[in-house]
């Protein structure tokens, strides 16, 4: 996923939680269903920036040995610059964009 391209906002914004919860018809579920999103964002984000940081590691480290690197240093601001996760969820959210579904609701619905 390529996050850059996400039209989150950089900074929060506040939100109508009533408004957001139209989808779902319940505050708590979409706030479940925005923070689950969320932590499905940043582990990805995590993994993707443990790869690339991988391969400036080496395996021989000792304190004469680390310098700057500068390659290093601009992923990292390229990460910091990004969206927050939760932005991301929720900017995804409010396009509709995410799939979810509560089994409990569809096994209620089956049950009547």
């Amino acid at each position: 996923m390529d996050y850059k391209k996400s039209n989150a906002p950089l900074n929060t914004q506040p939100h109508d939680l009533i408004e957001l919860s139209q989808q779902t018809g319940n505050i708590y579920e979409t706030v479940s269903v925005i923070a689950r999103r969320s932590n499905q964002i940043a582990g990805e984000m995590k993994h993707d920036l443990e790869k690339k940081l991988q391969e400036f590691a080496t395996l021989n480290d000792n304190l004469e040995e680390i310098t700057e690197n500068r390659e290093q240093i601009e992923i990292s601001r390229y990460y910091e610059k990004l969206p927050k996760p939760t932005l991301i969820a929720t900017q995804e959210y409010i396009d509709e964009k995410l799939y979810f579904r509560n089994p409990s609701k569809e096994k209620a619905a089956l049950d009547d």
